[in-house]
């Protein structure tokens, strides 16, 4: 990209920005247009960015990695602790049950394709991503419960299936390795990912909260040093063979389970008496989080895009919707059996798990190893760009509608005090942290 073609692309940032608030309650949402613009200006020729694919991949490596930390730093699992009931459960039972039910349909639909490419598909089709239907968790009238169980399964999801995808994809692009060989990788890659996040979050909000303690430390630089940590989790671990993303996931954990204040909600009005904590630090790194992940909605847009188009073919179209739909509704029912939830909230759940940002900067990884790939890949990059398309325009239009008629639903329902209580806990929606494309008021 040269200068003509990043002006146009800093220009529609500004001009989404004019008008955001106008279109805040339209059926159209920021990840829907820059898709469109990078698909718009490949069309047009006006910016071709698809044999920069080297660059593309550090961007995406980049972006992930701040995304993951960032997530992870919004949580605070000590808070939340009395309110994981749904989380864990689409965590822990959906989230896995997504994958293997994705790797039957696609190994069904593909049968052609090597086992390990039909998992990797299912995996990298697997998380969420709030931002997509930002309304569905932002939305008041939507109870707290269900809104905090969407927003923590999106930030954390992605982490968890970064082992499933390293592994899968290693697979993918060297199937002759031995089984020892395969044990060393998969612990190095896990056992020093681990390590090394832990190190690089622990040791980065002490140093950054002892230094602010003491006077020596200055706030402009405290959040540009928080920025730089899943930076150095990136690169670090890529230095010591383990994998990159685990270690920026782990170091936002660590970094935000050490330095939040129980005392203290991020996103509160009031300032706390002690601003030394991981939230304020990490103020800038989530709105860079959410900068590069406007980036790789126009590299989709623009790279992906128009090679999934091409790809199309029945099994592709049919395997993007069975994704959206079965693939995600079903796990989630089965995952949330016994929680006394009833039929529309299941429905409701099932349905807002939009594919985004991970599915996106997974496929453009995996563009890099393109000719590494058995058979050339068509059908996998074919079911991410559908997919992802397909995701960011349904449940980005949707969002709002939905979000209010199932919160009328819910005000209107008749359920016992302890069932309102469970649905509308005061402090829950208190926790929930801002999603990505939100708007600060």
């Amino acid at each position: 990209m040269g200068p003509v073609e990043i002006t146009l692309v800093a220009a529609l940032v500004v001009a989404f920005a004019a008008v955001s608030m106008r279109i805040e309650h339209w059926p159209l949402t920021m990840p829907m247009v820059f898709v469109a613009a990078g698909a718009a200006t490949a069309a047009f020729d006006a910016i071709e960015i698809d044999a920069e694919i080297g660059s593309i991949a550090l961007l995406a490596e980049l972006t992930l990695a701040v995304i993951l930390f960032s997530d992870a730093v919004r949580i605070d699992f000590r808070r939340l602790r009395r309110h994981l009931g749904l989380p864990v459960r689409l965590l822990g039972i959906g989230l896995p049950l997504s994958i293997a039910l994705g790797a039957l349909v696609n190994a069904l639909l593909f049968p052609e394709l090597p086992f390990a490419q039909v998992a990797l598909l299912a995996a990298i089709l697997a998380p969420t991503d709030a931002a997509l239907g930002s309304a569905v968790v932002e939305d008041t009238v939507v109870p707290a419960r269900d809104r905090l169980a969407l927003n923590v399964e999106s930030g954390v999801n992605d982490g968890l299936v970064v082992p499933v995808v390293a592994i899968m994809t290693a697979l993918v692009i060297d199937e002759n390795r031995s089984t020892s060989g395969w044990i060393g990788f998969v612990a190095r890659q896990i056992g020093w990912g681990v390590a090394l996040g832990l190190v690089v979050g622990g040791v980065g909000i002490t140093v950054l909260r002892a230094a602010h303690h003491r006077g020596w430390s200055d706030g402009r630089y405290e959040q540009l040093a928080t920025f730089v940590l899943p930076v150095i989790a990136l690169f670090g671990a890529e230095a010591l063979t383990g994998n990159s993303f685990i270690a920026a996931f782990v170091a936002g954990l660590a970094f935000g389970s050490f330095g939040n204040d129980a005392k203290h909600t991020p996103g509160s009005a009031s300032e706390p008496d002690d601003d030394a904590h991981a939230s304020y630090f990490g103020g800038f790194t989530e709105d860079a989080a959410q900068l590069l992940a406007l980036g790789a909605f126009f590299v989709f847009g623009n790279v992906l895009l128009g090679q999934a188009v091409d790809d199309v073919s029945a099994g592709v179209v049919v395997c993007a919707i069975v994704t959206l739909t079965l693939g995600r509704m079903l796990p989630v029912w089965i995952a949330m059996i016994g929680s006394g939830t009833r039929w529309p909230t299941r429905l409701f759940i099932g349905w807002f798990g939009p594919r985004g940002l991970a599915s996106i900067i997974f496929g453009l990884l995996l563009l890099e190893d393109f000719d590494e790939v058995a058979g050339g890949g068509d059908d996998l990059f074919g079911v991410i760009g559908v997919t992802v398309t397909a995701s960011v325009v349904l449940h980005g239009a949707t969002a709002s509608w939905g979000a209010s008629r199932y919160g009328r639903w819910a005000e209107a329902l008749e359920a016992s005090d302890d069932e309102r209580s469970d649905m509308n806990v005061p402090e829950v929606a208190e926790m929930i942290p801002r999603s990505r494309f939100s708007l600060r008021r």
